[in-house]
């Protein structure tokens, strides 16, 4: 039962990969058909516009009217059908003037195809009487093909347009973003006699514009000149002494200061 149902999977397996090299075949040869079948009736095309204008400029007469017909309704109808698709990519609305275009390609094969019987008819008096017939007829094929291939135009140049005028926008507000600076300002340096210290009844500490507390020079100690050099004002003057001697027990004392010897009598 084993050996039976391996033979089974691989013979599936071998089935698959045959239809699957089938389909792929199938689709190459697909596709190489059609790009031979593309290149021959571009190919083919080419030749009868080039023929088509030789007789329009080389015959005068009704061969030479009848070669200017289908060359101006076949260059009209061609370069529609290449407007239109190459838009309806982008532009889905686009798709109902496809439509449009289709029908109008009827009538516009329909009167290629009678013009190119005319160009063998040997009654040119039958085809000359026909000539203003199938003038109007040309005309208003090309008038409505040049109408959906010039609308279908302005509409992708108003697209652009608008993209443009938005993308302009956004760039002058980011333009004017990155512009947009600002200096600090710097807070205004003290000065004077009286920009190192508030006198004697201010607090224990001076707050700076860092956020540092640093301490307030004790009185009598000599560092107030050196305080206000810091801060980079001048040296204040002197505080007037008191009229009664300072006490010297009652001076601060530091614990690194000396004790002061007694004076001998000797």
């Amino acid at each position: 039962m084993e050996v039976e149902a391996v033979i089974a999977v691989v013979a599936l397996l071998f089935f698959a990969f045959v239809a699957l090299g089938v389909y792929a075949t199938v689709k190459v040869v697909g596709a190489a058909k059609r790009g031979v079948d593309r290149t021959i009736t571009q190919a083919r095309r080419s030749v009868e516009d080039t023929t088509l204008r030789a007789k329009s400029f080389g015959q005068p007469g009704v061969a030479g009217e009848l070669a200017q017909l289908r060359l101006g309704l076949r260059t009209s109808m061609r370069a529609t059908q290449d407007a239109l698709h190459a838009g309806v990519a982008e532009d889905a609305s686009l798709a109902e003037s496809v439509d449009l275009f289709r029908r109008l390609s009827a009538h516009g094969l329909e009167l290629d195809d009678e013009l190119k019987r005319l160009e063998r008819e040997p009654d040119r008096a039958t085809v000359a009487s026909l000539l203003p017939q199938l003038r109007e007829r040309t005309q208003r094929i090309t008038h409505s093909a040049d109408s959906l291939r010039w609308a279908a135009r302005d509409r992708a140049r108003q697209f652009a347009a608008d993209d443009l005028d938005a993308l302009n926008a956004q760039i002058d507000i980011e333009a004017g973003a990155l512009r947009h600076w600002t200096a600090e300002e710097q807070p205004p340096r003290a000065s004077g006699p009286g920009a190192a210290s508030q006198g004697p009844g201010a607090g224990a500490t001076r707050t700076s514009g860092t956020g540092v507390d640093w301490p307030e020079p004790v009185a009598g100690t000599g560092s107030s000149a050196t305080a206000d050099e810091s801060w980079g004002g001048p040296a204040g003057p002197e505080a007037p002494q008191a009229i009664t001697a300072p006490d010297p027990r009652l001076r601060t004392r530091y614990p690194w200061q000396k004790s002061a010897r007694p004076e001998t009598t000797n």
